[in-house]
């Protein structure tokens, strides 16, 4: 058998057109997902059927979350989700049942700024419910941005509105309870902008972006291991083939059907056809 790092870069390459180099990142079904817009954040369903993503592009300035899905052997033009609206909606990531889908939103009735939100799917159907605001446990008035939701029942989640080290900090609450979300902490946050978390497989390593997103200088992918303490650090910044991007890496997302490949977004023109782009690179080893 293959090492996993080769066998992950096969599934990586399986995924796109063309024959990326060996271990460089390889665009995500160009043409249905990768495109001339900007692309960020993928959502994978955990029976595979579908992909959620956040997009910017015209002729809609607002920020959108589309989706395609397979249709035997091919995959569905992509359109918007049912529950995007004229608003900023942005970020999906499903729950580890594939019955929920959280995202942020800066949708009217909300708290301020950007909100956290859940909408309820059926994984038979793949039809949406009505979104729900996650409340003030989670939402603040000022921006809260990509909830990932963990198998143990928890949801991260960055915030400028918590308080914390930096300009967003990520943040960790019980999806169940009245407990309040903490911060992450220094081995994760620190005094720019710490965002886009996910967790792969092995549910120890926190893998998200940093840097300072007002400026766009280098915002790059970094990840950091949880202690016996529970807590997650120090962190470290991820080498190639991870962080294409001389500007800004983000959008770390993982697919349950595959947990050797790590997805992120950058803009690596030599790579992909749009201002961002979904990448998909073996999972790091640390």
């Amino acid at each position: 058998m293959p090492p996993p790092a080769l066998v992950a870069i096969a599934m990586a390459q399986a995924l796109a057109t063309g024959s990326p180099a060996a271990g460089s990142p390889a665009p995500l079904l160009p043409g249905v997902i990768d495109s001339p817009d900007t692309e960020v954040r993928s959502a994978f369903s955990p029976d595979g059927r579908c992909v959620l993503w956040g997009s910017i592009g015209a002729p809609k300035t607002a920020w959108r979350i589309l989706q395609t899905c397979r249709e035997g052997a091919d995959w569905s033009k992509p359109a918007a989700v049912s529950f995007d609206g004229p608003d900023n909606d942005f970020d999906p990531a499903f729950s580890p049942d594939g019955r929920t889908v959280y995202f942020f939103s800066n949708r009217p009735g909300g708290r301020g700024g950007d909100d956290l939100y859940a909408v309820d799917r059926d994984p038979a159907t793949g039809t949406f419910g009505a979104p729900r605001n996650l409340g003030p446990r989670f939402n603040t008035p000022g921006d809260e941005w990509a909830p990932f939701p963990t198998a143990d029942g928890k949801l991260i989640f960055s915030s400028d509105g918590h308080g914390g080290l930096g300009h967003q900090d990520l943040f960790e609450g019980g999806l169940a309870g009245e407990a309040p979300a903490r911060n992450l902490g220094p081995g994760v946050n620190g005094p720019l902008d710490d965002f886009d978390a996910t967790l792969p497989a092995d549910g120890a390593t926190l893998v998200f972006a940093s840097g300072d997103l007002k400026a766009e200088t280098r915002v790059a992918l970094h990840a950091a291991r949880r202690g016996e303490d529970g807590r997650f650090g120090p962190r470290t910044v991820l080498a190639a083939p991870v962080n294409c991007s001389e500007a800004i890496n983000n959008g770390p997302a993982v697919d349950p059907k595959r947990p050797d490949v790590l997805y992120y977004s950058a803009f690596c023109p030599t790579l992909g056809p749009g201002r961002m782009d979904i990448f998909a690179v073996p999972v790091p080893t640390r």
